[in-house]
């Protein structure tokens, strides 16, 4: 592993100078998190900011009668954090999880803030990442608002396909708020279309 991946990822954004890339991914640390390992858990106090590289990861929550449900997926790109937990430095509700063997760069929440503290640049790229993440969140909520499962599954499949191949059937269902049973049902009558 080499931190070319983050610096290329920094540079990619245009938000950053490929020098600057260059410093911010010298704070950055290594993370090997291998197949159903946690990397946070309900409970515990979201320290790192992870820069997925390779692999898949998912967060998840249990609802009131214990279940699991799937929150989010994470692929190579992503930025894998707890952001309530991270910025108000409370226990976080949700647990994250390596689907696959996965690869990341990290910082901490006091190494972040340092540096969005003394690079304005960083501090940009920090806002832009919450914006995304904003928008993304406020989409999928509306999703499971104004949208037939069906819709929610079509969706899923043009926008992130990888999911299908990295996660079982049981966690997407999760995600878009069915059951697995309704959505062996929804690919059925979408493979006869």
């Amino acid at each position: 592993m080499s931190k070319k991946a983050i610096a290329l990822y920094f540079k990619t954004t245009n938000l950053i100078t490929a020098e600057m890339a260059e410093e911010i991914a010298s704070h950055f640390e290594s993370k090997i998190i291998l197949k159903n390992q946690m990397h946070l858990t309900e409970g515990t106090i979201c320290d790192e900011y992870l820069f997925l590289e390779k692999g898949f990861m998912r967060a998840f929550a249990f609802d009131i009668e214990g279940n699991e449900v799937t929150t989010n997926f994470y692929s190579p790109g992503d930025v894998v954090f707890e952001v309530a937990s991270f910025f108000n430095r409370t226990k976080s509700k949700e647990n994250i999880n390596a689907v696959t063997d996965s690869v990341g760069w990290y910082i901490t929440y006091e190494q972040l803030n340092n540096l969005f503290h003394s690079l304005p640049e960083f501090r940009e790229f920090g806002r832009s990442i919450l914006v995304k993440g904003f928008s993304e969140l406020k989409t999928r909520m509306l999703s499971m608002i104004s949208e037939t499962a069906e819709e929610r599954y079509i969706h899923l499949l043009k926008s992130n396909p990888e999911i299908f191949q990295q996660a079982s059937l049981k966690t997407i269902a999760s995600f878009l708020g069915i059951t697995d049973t309704s959505l062996s049902r929804i690919r059925k009558e979408i493979s006869k279309k």
